[in-house]
């Protein structure tokens, strides 16, 4: 008997069902109305802003307007504060493609986004930053490009843009070797880029498996972990039932105590949908500080 091939995995980038423009409208304030005025206004602002350049189309700007809560006015900083983090990282994101980290994404499983959404309507990032990590392999900076490629596509999605995004870190066999492959400058770098320059709702973080060298991780993280960002982080070690009070089994892989098969933590799945949309992310180089005359 044959087996009907599944189709690739793909991104929904269809606009949002009204199931969904209720939540938007519940959570980020949109209506038709305030919709339509926050992009006339977003555009306006942008056009006076001659030192920025960005696209300007309804739904480009929306990628802004959602997280910023559809205030023109926060979705204007949202995209300066973006252009700075572009600039002051040039040579680590200039004219990045999804093929430079092509061999990152498929061959050493390590980030990880589940091709389901969960009860909630998130996305859920997995990142498996322990002992299968080899960071001479992939070091920490092209971790980094793999997270700015997924954020990229992700992005694209109006169900994403509404419910947000759930990052898990699986510390699991985390060790020297590890800890030795982050530093103080990336650990700023990262927690500079999801608090300040993603145009996603970064919704929950949480922290699985962690031993105790970890307190070494966290001390480097630490001192970069605004407010916002610690009402959001959890930390779990090897207890699954805590995670499941925020991400029901049904929505997890088995390695989590979930329902779901259990995650190769490849990206064999995302990667062929990141690599289809190279020309958006293209553009996205483009985006950012205007280049002068």
């Amino acid at each position: 008997m044959k087996t009907t091939a599944q189709p690739p995995f793909d991104i929904v980038t269809e606009p949002p069902s009204q199931e969904l423009l209720e939540v938007s409208r519940h959570e980020l304030r949109e209506t038709p109305e305030v919709r339509e005025q926050a992009i006339l206004k977003l555009r306006e602002l942008l056009h006076n802003a001659t030192d920025l350049h960005y696209a300007d189309d309804d739904d480009f700007l929306l990628v802004f307007l959602r997280p910023c809560h559809f205030y023109p006015d926060s979705a204007l900083k949202m995209m300066r504060r973006i252009a700075d983090f572009k600039k002051n990282n040039y040579p680590l994101m200039h004219n990045l493609a999804p093929e430079d980290e092509k061999l990152s994404f498929i061959d050493h499983k390590i980030v990880n986004v589940l091709t389901n959404r969960d009860r909630k309507g998130r996305r859920i990032l997995i990142v498996s930053c322990g002992a299968v990590w080899d960071p001479k392999a992939v070091t920490a900076e092209k971790l980094f490009r793999m997270f700015y490629l997924v954020h990229l596509v992700a992005q694209l999605e109006p169900a994403t843009q509404i419910n947000g995004v759930v990052i898990v870190m699986d510390f699991e066999g985390l060790s020297l070797k590890q800890v030795r492959g982050l530093s103080p400058s990336f650990s700023k770098l990262l927690l500079t880029f999801l608090q300040e320059a993603v145009p996603l709702r970064m919704k929950e973080f949480h922290i699985l498996k962690q031993p105790y060298i970890f307190n070494m991780v966290w001390t480097l993280f630490k001192p970069f972990i605004g407010e916002k960002l610690k009402k959001r982080l959890y930390f779990h070690g090897s207890d699954m039932k805590k995670l499941h009070k925020h991400i029901d089994p049904a929505d997890l892989p088995k390695n989590y105590g979930g329902t779901r098969p259990a995650l190769d933590y490849s990206s064999r799945d995302w990667y062929p949908c990141i690599e289809k949309y190279t020309e958006h992310i293209q553009r996205w180089n483009g985006y950012g500080y205007a280049a002068g005359p």
